[in-house]
C-alpha cells in the first residue's frame, strides 16, 4: 500500500525543482553588484555565481545568478534569487540558516515553511546526504558574499 498523499507531494516538489531548473528565474549578471561571489563544488563540478544589488536602505533590490550543474544546485540558485529580493541582509541570513536546518532534518513550523516559498520543495533532498551540498551551494555562496561585504576594510 502506498501513501498517495506523500507520493503526490513528492511529485509536486519534483515539478517545482524541474521548473526552476528548466526555466531559471533571475539568470544573468548585474553590471555593478554590491555583492558578488562564486561557489564551486569540486566533488561534482556544480558552480554558482551570485550578484546582489542593494538599495540605499540595505535591502536586496536585485539578485541574479549564473552557473552550471545539476538540477538541484541550479534550482536552488533560482529559488534563492526570488526569495532574497526585498529582504535586508539579516533576513537573508536568517532564511539561509532556516534552510540549513531543514536540510539537516529539523522539522520546521508551518509559518517557517511558508516563509521559505519554493525552497520547501528541496526538503526531500535531505534524504540523500550526498545531494545536500548541491542544495546548499548557492546559499553558502551567498553567506560568503555577505560576510565579505560586511567585513571591515583594512
Amino acid at each position: 500500500m502506498t501513501n498517495t498523499s506523500y507520493d503526490e507531494l513528492d511529485d509536486i516538489y519534483q515539478e517545482v525543482i524541474l521548473d526552476h531548473y528548466r526555466n531559471p528565474r533571475n539568470q544573468g549578471d548585474l553590471i555593478n553588484p554590491d555583492l558578488h561571489s562564486r561557489g564551486f563544488n569540486p566533488f561534482c563540478g556544480d558552480e554558482v555565481v551570485l550578484d546582489i544589488e542593494l538599495d540605499s536602505d540595505g535591502i536586496v533590490s536585485d539578485a541574479k545568478f549564473t552557473g552550471q550543474g545539476c538540477s538541484i544546485s541550479q534550482a536552488a540558485a533560482s529559488i534563492l534569487t526570488d526569495l532574497v529580493q526585498g529582504k535586508k541582509l539579516d533576513q537573508v541570513l536568517q532564511l539561509s540558516q532556516r534552510f540549513r536546518e531543514l536540510m539537516k532534518g529539523r522539522e520546521l513550523e508551518e509559518e517557517e515553511l511558508d516563509q521559505m516559498g519554493d525552497l520547501e520543495a528541496l526538503q526531500g533532498v535531505r534524504n540523500f546526504p550526498i545531494r545536500i551540498k548541491c542544495a546548499l551551494l548557492a546559499w553558502s555562496t551567498l553567506e560568503d558574499s555577505i560576510s565579505e561585504y560586511q567585513a571591515p576594510s583594512i
